[in-house]
Formats: C-alpha cells, sequence, structure tokens
C-alpha cells in the first residue's frame, strides 16, 4: 500500500534526530504506513489502558524499563489519548535519547498542544491525507508509479487537452467524486454504509472527548451547511443567523474542523488593490466521500446539481495532497473582486511565478480581468478532460 510519504518517512532519522510525528484524520492509513515502514518498531498503543498508565506515570526511568528489551526505535500511536502527550514526548526526547520516537496522532494532539508542554524544536510533523489520485490509481493496479504529475503539469505550464488510458478515467473520476478517497474505500467501493459511520467516528469523537462542542447539534448543522457550499464564500455573520450561535462561535467551529482534518480553507489572494475582496474564506473537504455521506447525498453525478463543486473541490483537494507531499512550499489562495471576477485557485510563493487555475467541468476561456492584473502568471483551465496523471 505504498504510499507518496514513504520516502520522507522511511529517511526521516537519516536527517533528523527530531520526533517524527504523523498526523491525520482517523482511518487515512497512519498506522499502517507505520508499521510497514518500521516493521520491527516497538509498538505502543496509547488508547489501550495499561499502556497509556504507564505513560503517564511521566517517569524516564518507567520508560526505560518498557524499552529495555526492544530495537531502538519506538512507535507510539493514538497519543493523542494521553492527557499531556507533549510532556510525555519531551521527556522521551530529552531524557532518552537513543530512542528513535515515532508518533500518531489526530485532530486532538494538535489541540491539546495548545496548552501542553512545548516541543518547539523536538519535533518534525508531515501530515497524511485520504489517497491521492495517484495512490488511488498505483494501489488498484491500474498505474505502475506514484505521481506528482497534475501538479508538476502546472507548474511546467504542459497541461494537455485530453489524456489516453488503458482504463475508463471518467468512470474512476465519477466513483471519486461521489465515495472519496479513504484507504477502505478500495477494498469496499461505493460503500455508503461505511462513509456514514465515519460521520460519526472521524468527525465528532475527539471533539466531542476534549469536551470543545458546546453546542453539538449546532455544529453538526453548521458542517452539514458547509458540505453544500463548498467553493463558495463563508459568510460568519449569515451563519450565525441561519444557526442561532455566536459569529465567534461558527468561526471556532469551523477552525476546529479544520483541525480535525475534515475540511481546509482558502482565504482570498489580493495584492491590497481596493476593489479585491480581502476576508471571507472559502471551504472544502478534504474527503468527498466524508462531504456527501454528511448530505446523504450518493446520487450519480449526472442527477445531481453540485458535480461542478464535487470537480473543483476534487482538483483543489488534489493539488493540496501534492503540495504537502512534494513539499512544493505553495500557498493556496482564491482571488475575487468586488465586481465578481473570480479565479478559483491562486498558487503563489515567493520564488516562483504565480499561477492561476481556473477549474471547469468543460474547458472555457481563461480570465481576462486577472491576466490584465497579473500579466506575467501563469493561468491555465483545469478540465475533466486534462487533469489526470
Amino acid at each position: 500500500m505504498i504510499r507518496h510519504l514513504d520516502q520522507s518517512l522511511s529517511s526521516h532519522f537519516d536527517h533528523y534526530k527530531e520526533v517524527l510525528i504523523l498526523l491525520g484524520a482517523r482511518q487515512v492509513g497512519k498506522t499502517t504506513l507505520l508499521k510497514r515502514i518500521f516493521p520491527h518498531a516497538q509498538y505502543l498503543n496509547a488508547e489501550t489502558e495499561p499502556i497509556k498508565r504507564i505513560l503517564e506515570k511521566f517517569d524516564p526511568a518507567v520508560y526505560q524499563q518498557l524499552f529495555a528489551l526492544h530495537d531502538n526505535y519506538v512507535i507510539i500511536d493514538e497519543v493523542h489519548k494521553l492527557s499531556n502527550p507533549g510532556r510525555v514526548i519531551k521527556i522521551l526526547y530529552d531524557q532518552l535519547p537513543p530512542y528513535k520516537l515515532i508518533v500518531t496522532g489526530s485532530s486532538a494532539f494538535n489541540i491539546k498542544n495548545k496548552t501542553s508542554e512545548s516541543m518547539a524544536g523536538r519535533k518534525i510533523d508531515y501530515h497524511l491525507y485520504p489517497l491521492t489520485l495517484s495512490e488511488y490509481l498505483v494501489q488498484s493496479g491500474l498505474e505502475p508509479n506514484l505521481t506528482f504529475s497534475p501538479l508538476n503539469k502546472i507548474i511546467t505550464q504542459s497541461l494537455s487537452q485530453e489524456i489516453l488510458r488503458p482504463y475508463d478515467h471518467h468512470a474512476i473520476l465519477d466513483n471519486l467524486l461521489i465515495y472519496g478517497q479513504y484507504p477502505a474505500t478500495l477494498a469496499h467501493p461505493r460503500d455508503a454504509t461505511y462513509l456514514t459511520n465515519l460521520v460519526d467516528s472521524v468527525i465528532f469523537k475527539d471533539l466531542t472527548e476534549l469536551s470543545l462542542l458546546e453546542n453539538k447539534s449546532a455544529a453538526l448543522s453548521l458542517l452539514k451547511l458547509l458540505a453544500h457550499q463548498i467553493g463558495s464564500l463563508v459568510n460568519y455573520a449569515e451563519l450565525s443567523l441561519r444557526l442561532g450561535i455566536s459569529s465567534p462561535t461558527v468561526k471556532r467551529y469551523i477552525e476546529l474542523f479544520e483541525q480535525s482534518y475534515i475540511l481546509f480553507t482558502l482565504k482570498p489572494y489580493s495584492t491590497n488593490l481596493r476593489d479585491e475582496i480581502g476576508k471571507m474564506p472559502k471551504v472544502y473537504f478534504h474527503d468527498l466521500g466524508l462531504r456527501n455521506a454528511l448530505i446523504e447525498n450518493f446520487q450519480s453525478l449526472d442527477s445531481r446539481g453540485d458535480a461542478g463543486q464535487l470537480f473543483e473541490n476534487f482538483v483543489i483537494n488534489e493539488l493540496f495532497k501534492y503540495n504537502s507531499y512534494g513539499n512544493f512550499g505553495y500557498h493556496f489562495n482564491y482571488w475575487r473582486t468586488k465586481s465578481g471576477s473570480e479565479i478559483d485557485l491562486v498558487m503563489s510563493k515567493s520564488d516562483s511565478i504565480l499561477h492561476a487555475i481556473e477549474i471547469k467541468n468543460k474547458s472555457r476561456r481563461i480570465n481576462q480581468a486577472f491576466k490584465a492584473r497579473y500579466p506575467h502568471a501563469n493561468l491555465v483551465i483545469v478540465s475533466r478532460d486534462n487533469y489526470w496523471v
């Protein structure tokens, strides 16, 4: 089950002495990935009560006894289950340096460690998401090797108009837009029941255990509203009125959903020209299967009105994952003027040309307003015909 992170994780301790921390939502394959890359490491699951009790003694002598008879690679899984994961990691790093520590955690890890002991300078974070398109194709046996091709083609301005493959990539794309890319969907394709159950186990488990949602019903309603408006501007005041909760609460819940790897936001791209919008974000989901489960809609694309939104979410999410895994270093934004001119995705970094991407079900003419303002930008249209590995 090869993943894009394989090389980065397997070579981590060749380059760093810091703790390897792998973060991501539940069931994206963190444990499977680490056990495959570090097969001889001692494996400790912090979700089991005996291990949790030992680790929460916060005693290096006790840790030494626990590790004494094993390889010097140690995996602590589900570290967010500990009351103070940062303290455990700090003790292990500072006082038991021979051990190479590998840690997995979900959203609760980041949330807890805002108030936990500092791990600054002691860790390097990696993030794992649901499968990329390339991972899906390789694991399905349809392609031989992983690739960053879609992102590379945009950067090198080499998107072609039609991709020919020995399989029906349009049918595969339609399936991914409806059922998403969690690893389990390879073994259980088109499994709406799995995805519906995933909503409960992925979305609210950590947030509920940490008592971070004062109003779980309102939080679920907010998430469903956001699921219905992927790619649209998020108006905190409007959502506040619809849900009967304050604007700060709406904003905080959205931030918690981001930290939980449920969704991510794009902020507007602006060089402070007066008519460029500079505040409201847009929301996209890390997995469309989960999004469709939230709105209880697994109908085929030809019978639904959100096919364009789904494709836009898919493309931006794919490029987001490739950017993360390949350490390309691009910032992701959208662009919009007060008159309504819009670019779906702007990719920028200080030492590179600006890339502006319009995402359409079918190709059409590029946005001339953006081209006039940023004449040196690389402007591309990504469609169902040219977006593929």
